[in-house]
């Protein structure tokens, strides 16, 4: 095996800078009658930009008659053809409460079965 010297290897080619590269000819001035023609540029439209909502992942305990209840109520949905998530369903009732007067609030958290706090011990 021959080993190439430094000299014979050819030297790798040069990518073309910003500087070396041909220029595009400039575009001709607009008259009156283009510029009628051309789309509003995007700077001259205000943009509104939404904050993105970041959603809130939460867990929590129900009896089994309540949520028995979802599918259900996601079946009535479906009548008027409307498919539902449970996340909508508990959504759409937390505003529906919300919209309640106290009195009306207040029978409708007093008619609800209480739960013990924390979550179920395991069994071994």
């Amino acid at each position: 095996m021959q080993a190439k010297s430094k000299a014979s290897r050819s030297p790798a080619p040069k990518r073309a800078r910003a500087e070396d590269r041909p220029t595009a000819a400039k575009a001709p001035a607009r008259t009156a009658k283009s510029a009628k023609q051309q789309p509003v540029a995007a700077a001259e439209v205000p943009v509104l930009v939404k904050p993105r909502v970041k959603p809130v992942r939460d867990s929590f305990t129900m009896p089994r008659e309540d949520y028995d209840l979802i599918p259900q109520l996601k079946a009535r949905a479906l009548d008027f053809k409307r498919p539902t998530k449970k996340s909508e369903l508990l959504r759409a009732g937390l505003q529906v409460l919300a919209a309640l007067p106290d009195a009306q609030l207040h029978a409708a958290l007093d008619a609800l079965k209480s739960l013990k706090a924390g979550r179920p011990k395991r069994k071994r």
